[in-house]
């Protein structure tokens, strides 16, 4: 469906952006971007980090069925070496933006700070709980991401990424200190750093 098929006096289309991995010293930051169907509306949509692994993943697959276009992007550990993690979650939100398939008329943003993108919109602290699209988007980008840590943990057993997600907990910093880096760590963050 475009934008055409729209008529003046029916909504404006908004698309809620907001990423994940900002904290983690391991792996890509995630963002997501999503245009929920005011016809379609999906209960029990809040901040990723309040729901169970389980209903994440249940709202994430009626996400994707339900949105009107929703879009996944990320920028790498080594992307985030190099520009910093802020101008990093900025271009996985650019990305995020371009992927989709509709282009919306406004967007808010999870956060205090606009990533740059040519649309109008709006920064929303706290929105991954308070506004649907933003919500709807951090759900997809924890699902995305936590599944990545699944992989990664298949990849380099003995660092339990799937357990602790690449967030600096005792069990991964201990990792660090047992098994080195693995290629994946950001080495411009300060636990990683003591390891190089």
């Amino acid at each position: 469906m475009s934008l055409a098929a729209f008529s003046d006096n029916s909504p404006i289309l908004i698309a809620g952006i907001d990423e994940v991995g900002r904290g983690c010293i391991v792996g890509p930051v995630v963002a997501a971007a999503v245009i929920l169907d005011p016809a379609k509306p999906i209960a029990g949509l809040t901040d990723s980090k309040k729901l169970s692994e389980k209903r994440r993943t249940v709202l994430a697959e009626e996400i994707k069925a339900n949105a009107l276009a929703w879009a996944l992007a990320r920028a790498e550990a080594s992307e985030i070496d190099r520009i910093n993690i802020l101008q990093a979650t900025f271009v996985a939100m650019r990305r995020a933006f371009a992927q989709l398939p509709i282009k919306p008329d406004f967007i808010k943003v999870d956060g205090n700070r606009l990533p740059g993108i040519a649309c109008p919109g709006e920064a929303v602290v706290g929105g991954d709980a308070l506004v649907a699209e933003i919500s709807a988007a951090s759900i997809l980008a924890k699902v995305a991401r936590d599944s990545e840590m699944a992989v990664l943990d298949r990849l380099y057993p003995g660092y339990d990424f799937a357990g602790h997600k690449g967030y600096p907990t005792k069990v991964h910093l201990s990792a660090l200190a047992e098994h080195g880096l693995t290629p994946q760590h950001r080495r411009s963050y300060a636990p990683v750093k003591k390891f190089l």
